[in-house]
């Protein structure tokens, strides 16, 4: 019984995968090819994870300031997030949606951009943040599950809503991580051309 339960959490998990590689393979590049510019362009990428996704801002920025599978510079990408938030709440007494809005509005500026991890359906830190990029002429790329509908009402015309159809958290979660790890490839190919077959 439990084995099979395990089973099928796999099964769950390639099937969500295999049904959503077509519809976000456009938003995907699209994210890489708007981060690539923002870089190149001499920006930065801000990367915010609420709740469980801020461990996959910190992994995603990692990777983009080291290497992803391949040697390159490191890109001026930052991942705002645990410990930093916990510090701004101590500094300013505020509250988790606030710590990360501030951290937004502080290190962000014009030609920046923000990248977004929202998994649970708990958009408000999110909300905030993107509207802090926005005072701060930044666009918003956002990764969130399926019931992100106040966020949406936020971004404009210069940002990117990519939802994963799912209600699950943890769904949306692993979800996240290969897109992450799709924008990882996806960037380095562009910077650095394809890679030569070993």
């Amino acid at each position: 019984m439990l084995e099979q339960r395990i089973q099928q959490q796999f099964f769950d998990a390639a099937d969500l995968k295999y049904q959503s590689a077509e519809a976000l393979a456009k938003p995907i590049a699209d994210a890489a090819q708007a981060i690539v510019a923002a870089l190149t362009g001499g920006g930065k990428l801000l990367v915010a994870g609420v709740g469980p996704a801020a461990a996959l801002a910190s992994m995603f920025a990692a990777r983009m300031v080291g290497r992803f599978e391949r040697e390159r510079p490191g890109l001026a990408v930052l991942a705002l997030g645990a410990d930093a938030v916990v510090q701004s709440q101590l500094a300013s007494g505020g509250t988790g949606e606030a710590a990360l809005s501030r951290q937004v509005a502080t290190l962000g500026q014009p030609g920046d951009l923000l990248l977004l991890l929202e998994a649970e359906g708990e958009p408000t830190s999110a909300l905030a943040a993107a509207k802090a990029a926005h005072v701060n002429e930044m666009a918003v790329i956002a990764f969130v599950g399926r019931s992100a509908s106040a966020l949406s009402g936020e971004l404009g015309e210069t940002d990117a809503l990519v939802p994963v159809a799912h209600d699950r958290p943890a769904r949306v979660l692993e979800l996240h991580l290969i897109m992450l790890h799709c924008l990882c490839d996806a960037i380095d190919l562009q910077l650095l051309g394809e890679q030569d077959p070993a």
